[in-house]
């Protein structure tokens, strides 16, 4: 494990106390079902983000200038369900010290436990759930807090939007409401979707980002790359209008499986939280 802080070292890379941002590192993967190797996710994103230019051009800004400190969860539970608990704790004490919490995994089963923390300041919270998959498994591999039961656990907090999805089983589909659902191929060529995602929305919102939500040909390193998926534009469009119009309390970026012959998908998931936290941020 290198020490590469989000940013890198030429950013506002900070103490806790000062820092208004947590990038909370959770290199977890336990209940990966297929290919192995989320759990070098967290770490290949900090170690690109070194290099993603720190100005950005669209909100003329510098995000860190904000502070940001890493904070790299060590000794993992094995169990997702000791996890969770264990990210609750995290997450609740990051709103209660005024932090802006990203989460960076690991599979998606981190994602129930941060919901939860967030829950216990804003009663309103909806989730907004970026993904290829619907995750509406009630049990998985003998597990209620697998990867493929991440929205079922969701929604028993809080109400979710999906969006990007194109992969599910039977039993996901008759859990689905469709009233909350843009899947891939409604979207695809269509302009007015984000605006309609985004009524859906409650004014306290967090958002997850399964990075399989884009199409594999701009990341290809996930567990399940599935094909058909968003482009960048798209997804930052939808990220965009989402800090502007709500309250955006903390998001998680997740299922990054690293190739180190292709470094491109771990830039582009770096840049990712960039972009999206200097949207949040513009609007603060």
């Amino acid at each position: 494990m290198n020490d590469t802080p989000f940013g890198g070292k030429d950013s506002n890379w900070t103490d806790y106390k000062s820092a208004k941002i947590i990038v909370f590192s959770v290199p977890y993967d336990c209940t990966a079902t297929w290919q192995k190797g989320a759990d070098l996710g967290p770490e290949a994103i900090l170690e690109a983000s070194a290099h993603v230019e720190l100005y950005d051009i669209e909100t003329d800004s510098e995000v860190h200038s904000h502070g940001i400190h890493t904070f790299r969860l060590s000794n993992l539970p094995g169990s997702p369900e000791e996890l969770t608990h264990v990210i609750r704790q995290k997450f609740s004490s990051f709103i209660t010290d005024g932090k802006f919490p990203v989460m960076l995994g690991g599979n998606h089963s981190i994602t129930p436990g941060a919901v939860q923390g967030i829950k216990d300041h804003f009663s309103d919270l909806t989730v907004l759930q970026l993904d290829a998959h619907a995750d509406l498994k009630e049990s998985y591999n003998g597990s209620m807090f697998n990867h493929a039961c991440v929205m079922a656990r969701v929604k028993e907090v809080c109400p979710a939007i999906q969006v990007g999805m194109r992969a599910m089983d039977r039993e996901e589909c008759n859990r689905l409401d469709m009233s909350r659902v843009f899947l891939a191929r409604d979207i695809f060529l269509k302009d007015d979707w984000i605006d309609k995602v985004v009524e859906l929305l409650s004014f306290h919102v967090y958002v997850t980002i399964d990075l399989d939500v884009f199409d594999p040909s701009i990341i290809p390193s996930t567990g399940t790359p599935e094909p058909g998926g968003l482009d960048w534009y798209q997804i930052i469009g939808l990220l965009r209008t989402v800090a502007q119009k709500r309250y955006v309390v903390g998001f998680d970026v997740v299922e990054l499986m690293p190739n180190k012959y292709n470094k491109a998908p771990d830039f582009v998931a770096a840049k990712l939280v960039f972009q999206f936290l200097s949207y949040i941020f513009k609007h603060r």
